[in-house]
């Protein structure tokens, strides 16, 4: 009974799991950003790392998508991409990868220090652990997508592999 009554204190209102939380990253142009950065926009948050050959690319494209379906209301969601592999992706780093035509215009990528992202990826519950050694090592990681209301508070989890019909689908069902 006491494991349950602490499993249940970690939740935020309405049995909903606290997600989120307060981050000081700095974003592909330097800037340093932190939490606040999530108000007053509907915030698609992913946690990637550039060198992904095949999750972070399709989830994008799929936001990228989605984004497109939502019509007008599709400049209401920021897309934030976090690195789960500061080492290599640098602000400079993302600023390329991210340029992509392919991939929600005006995404946010932020990276840190392996601290700033371990506190990061601890807020929002992702699992990530590096996979191989030398410079061509690959990151295992969490692929859902988190959906933060324009409070900063965390909404639902969009499973990566959805579509971009379906994804767009629930994004306007909670706006």
């Amino acid at each position: 009974a006491v494991l349950m009554l602490a499993a249940c204190g970690r939740t935020g209102g309405a049995g909903q799991a606290q997600v989120g939380g307060p981050f000081q990253l700095v974003d592909q142009d330097g800037r340093p950003r932190d939490q606040t950065m999530l108000k007053g926009k509907w915030s698609a948050v992913f946690f990637g790392y550039t060198f992904c050959p095949d999750v972070c690319p399709t989830t994008l494209q799929s936001l990228a998508d989605a984004q497109g379906r939502l019509g007008p209301r599709g400049k209401d969601l920021q897309v934030v991409f976090v690195t789960v592999d500061p080492a290599r992706d640098t602000p400079a780093q993302l600023k390329t990868y991210l340029s992509s035509q392919a991939f929600p215009k005006g995404t946010v990528g932020l990276t840190g220090t392996p601290d700033q992202i371990a506190r990061t990826a601890k807020a929002y519950k992702v699992f990530y652990q590096k996979q191989g050694a030398g410079k061509d090592y690959e990151m295992a990681h969490s692929s859902g997508i988190y959906l933060m209301n324009p409070k900063g508070r965390f909404d639902r989890i969009l499973i990566y592999d959805l579509g971009p019909a379906e994804m767009a689908n629930q994004i306007g069902q909670a706006m």
